[in-house]
């Protein structure tokens, strides 16, 4: 078990997914707003790069030395990035509201998925401790 990220992996899922959910709310909060740009949230890619990377990795002695071996997986964090794409709309504004419910819906679906995992890995470990017990 010490060697399972599957706990540490499902934990930064679920604060990804919580940091989505509050860009997705103030997209929509600011559907109105003229010239706001919409945000996004990039993990996914950054997790996977992490979970996949090279096992090879070397413990840098300056904050400013390259990092060996990839993303480490404690340094992998959801990133809000600003679409600075051209809009589509007169007064400069780059949400679309249908486009941000959609991703809502999907991030609700994401969150509870994530949440069903945690709680059947936590199971498995408790049924580990009460010896198959319950």
């Amino acid at each position: 078990m010490r060697n399972d990220n599957t706990i540490n992996i499902l934990q930064k899922a679920l604060d990804a997914s919580l940091v989505r959910n509050k860009v997705i709310a103030n997209n929509i909060a600011n559907v109105d707003t003229p010239n706001y740009k919409a945000c996004r949230v990039e993990f996914e890619e950054h997790l996977r790069k992490a979970i996949n990377g090279s096992k090879m990795s070397a413990k840098p002695t300056n904050p400013k030395h390259i990092p060996i071996g990839g993303e480490r997986l404690e340094r992998v964090a959801p990133r809000i990035i600003r679409d600075k794409s051209i809009s589509t709309r007169l007064d400069g504004n780059s949400v679309n509201i249908d486009v941000e419910t959609a991703k809502l819906a999907n991030n609700t679906i994401l969150y509870q998925a994530l949440v069903d995992q945690l709680s059947a890995k936590l199971a498995r470990i408790r049924t580990v401790i009460n010896e198959g017990r319950r």
